[in-house]
């Protein structure tokens, strides 16, 4: 009997597929079982076996020591993305020298409702383990440049991502939509954004928009650092003309 389910998004199985793919959640994740992988997309285990036996054929998964992990090809495929490529090879100039004038973390990132996609990503060995990697999302309301993007995105896309559910990340992650958009157009005004441990404890950042022509923001440049110890104010400088060098370039 054909099912009266309709089996579209994340109930396709191309949408069974794709959650599978994105289960592997950081770096490292280099294999992990499948039965973990089946718990953390919400699919069946009969069916995960079965889609991973096809995603492995195709090679987007392989096998590794103690279970999958994510195949070549999905890599091969991420180098294609145009956006990604283009903007992070054009950014990596700046990015380096915002990187060496500060001394901390600095980031390229773009805005993927409702959260935000990290481009790239420069460390230091003083700088604190920020919850991100490229490649990796984290909700937009709780970075700097998740706020950065928001305050200069169309109002359509803010009030789809203020309207939807906003994830508490630490204790001093801001929630409420009143507050956020009182924050939002103060970003806006002043073209800086700013974070204090609201993605990660102990971590502060400052983060500005890329824009295009239309004011619009296209990507957002951060600096993360210990909240004890980075001096915002002495960065913002760099940060600005980092963020305006990319806005006239790319923008």
């Amino acid at each position: 009997m054909r099912s009266t389910q309709r089996d579209d998004g994340r109930n396709s199985v191309l949408g069974r597929a794709v959650s599978l793919l994105s289960a592997f959640e950081s770096d490292d994740d280099r294999c992990v079982t499948l039965s973990e992988l089946a718990r953390r997309a919400g699919v069946a285990k009969p069916t995960a076996h079965r889609l991973a036996g096809q995603l492995v054929s195709l090679g987007l998964l392989e096998h590794g020591d103690g279970g999958l992990r994510l195949g070549m090809r999905v890599f091969e495929l991420g180098q294609l993305v145009p956006r990604q490529r283009g903007l992070r090879d054009a950014a990596r100039p700046y990015l380096e020298d915002l990187h060496r004038a500060s001394g901390e973390t600095v980031h390229l990132a773009v805005l993927e409702p409702p959260d935000v996609v990290y481009l790239d990503k420069l460390t230091s060995r003083a700088a604190p383990a920020v919850p991100s990697r490229i490649g990796g999302r984290m909700p937009a309301h709780a970075t700097a440049v998740g706020k950065a993007l928001l305050a200069h995105a169309s109002e359509e896309v803010r009030e789809a991502v203020l309207a939807g559910t906003l994830e508490r990340v630490t204790g001093r992650t801001v929630v409420m939509r009143g507050v956020l958009l009182r924050e939002l157009r103060r970003v806006r005004a002043d073209g800086v954004a700013h974070e204090y441990e609201e993605s990660a404890k102990g971590v502060v950042c400052a983060a500005c928009p890329v824009v295009d022509g239309a004011g619009t923001a296209i990507a957002a440049v951060s600096v993360s650092g210990w909240v004890n110890r980075m001096q915002v104010e002495r960065v913002v400088p760099a940060l600005r003309t980092t963020a305006l060098m990319l806005s006239r370039q790319w923008g």
